[in-house]
């Protein structure tokens, strides 16, 4: 459809150093936040790589399925973000709270119909192709820490709330509080350290669901108690079906492209699960690794999200682009960044997530060098394609990027794997091309989306 901006824009110009500083001041605390929140599951990786390899594959696997189902019911925490920021931007203080209201309302509904999925997965990952001594254990793991799904997507919904606001610096904060309770939680239970019982992967498990409870008691409390003009709790329970169709029509479209993607990636871990566990484990050093690095991405796209929609709300078409060009610039040297570190140093990065005494390790090391030389590849599309959706999503356009999102992934990128992997028996790196081509189609096709419908349509209309 059609969205046409609500006023002409009356806000100053602002060159692109100014947009730079902006961007910088509300990107980086996110991009701090992302890397925080993803140091939860690094954390995972690196104490269960020291555990043993085969805790650490399944445990890979189990991540790689929770989050499958994550990033779906993410989309309605997601939309609630540029909702709150064109709202903000026009001034419309009871939109906020509409829209925040709704989001956690979705979230929890989405939580109650994922949950079978989650504690009864051992079937389903055996049925997918899974060896039994991997799928026994990630289902183990996923019948604790599906728990946390819930706690997970409301604090979420706090978080883009919270950034779409500005107020990143908190939203950075409490990540870091997370992660230094997972880490200690992480030490004490899976190793049976400072008179815990040694649990190993269930302690895992624990960490996960004590991590986002207290998560969400944190930044609950910041948005009760210090930001009490928007009550975004008031008459939570009375529905609020035109928001609630509002919220679910932009964050469908949400949550089926983070599926898209994260079920590309998710399908890849089952694809080296079937080459064995040396190559599943390597699999998730490299994956971690190259995760981080989209940490950075993801926080620039947020920041592009938020200044976007505070521009379609003010009506600032021109805003909006030159503030977008800039985030493009940042990801892109970002990239260049993680390219070299994949490159130049990848035994040393991958070392930190073995156990100096495993002996499986030189075979880790050389598959690992393998797949993040692939992973070096996609670095620059990979940038690409989420910045294209932080600013997409921003103007609230979301129904598109799904599809070219469902066709890269899915329709190029799990077949390319699969061809690559398995029929021309290249293996792991096989795989990994696969990933390197889908992730690549849709970096292009995502930007043509943006040049065509962010820059180059006339002021006045805007699609979505």
């Amino acid at each position: 459809m059609v969205e046409q901006f609500n006023t002409p824009s009356s806000a100053p110009r602002m060159t692109t150093a100014g947009h730079l500083r902006a961007v910088s001041l509300l990107g980086f605390p996110l991009v701090g936040g992302h890397v925080a929140q993803f140091a939860i599951g690094m954390t995972d990786s690196i104490m269960l790589g020291w555990y043993g390899a085969a805790a650490l594959a399944a445990v890979t696997l189990a991540g790689s399925y929770f989050f499958v189902f994550f990033l779906m019911g993410a989309g309605f925490a997601i939309a609630v973000m540029p909702l709150v920021a064109a709202a903000a931007g026009a001034g419309e203080e009871r939109q906020i709270r509409r829209a925040t209201r709704m989001g956690l309302w979705l979230s929890l509904l989405y939580g109650v119909a994922a949950m079978p999925v989650l504690l009864y997965s051992e079937q389903i990952l055996l049925s997918l192709g899974q060896k039994p001594e991997v799928a026994e254990p990630a289902s183990a793991y996923l019948q604790l820490a599906g728990w946390g799904l819930f706690p997970a997507l409301l604090v979420m919904v706090l978080k883009s709330y919270l950034a779409a606001l500005e107020r990143t610096q908190i939203v950075l904060w409490i990540t870091i509080l997370a992660a230094v309770v997972n880490g200690l939680v992480n030490y004490a239970l899976i190793f049976g350290n400072w008179g815990a019982p040694e649990l190993g992967i269930a302690g895992a498990a624990y960490a996960s669901i004590a991590t986002q409870t207290v998560s969400l008691l944190a930044v609950g409390a910041y948005a009760l108690w210090v930001l009490p003009e928007h009550e975004i709790l008031k008459n939570f329970h009375r529905p609020d079906w035109e928001m609630f169709a509002r919220v679910f029509k932009l964050g469908m479209p949400i949550g089926l492209t983070n599926l898209s993607e994260v079920s590309l990636f998710a399908a890849s871990a089952m694809m080296m699960g079937w080459l064995g566990t040396i190559p599943l484990a390597a699999h998730g050093v490299a994956m971690t690794l190259a995760g981080l690095t989209f940490m950075v991405h993801l926080g620039l796209s947020n920041a592009a999200t938020i200044r976007a929609g505070n521009a379609y709300g003010r009506g600032d078409r021109a805003h909006m682009a030159l503030g977008a060009q800039v985030v493009i610039v940042m990801s892109l040297v970002m990239a260049l960044i993680g390219i070299a570190a994949f490159l130049l140093l990848p035994d040393q990065l991958i070392s930190l997530f073995l156990d100096p005494n495993e002996p499986n390790k030189p075979e880790i090391l050389i598959v690992g060098a393998s797949l993040l030389a692939m992973a070096a590849l996609f670095q620059l599309a990979d940038g690409m394609q989420v910045i294209a959706l932080g600013v997409l999503r921003g103007v609230q356009d979301t129904n598109w990027p799904m599809v070219i999102a469902a066709l890269s992934y899915w329709a190029i990128g799990v077949p390319a794997s699969y061809l690559f992997g398995f029929t021309f028996g290249w293996g792991g790196v096989g795989v990994w091309s696969g990933l390197v081509l889908g992730l690549s189609f849709a970096g292009v096709f995502l930007m043509l989306r943006f040049w065509r419908h962010s820059i180059k349509r006339t002021p006045e209309k805007m699609a979505a």
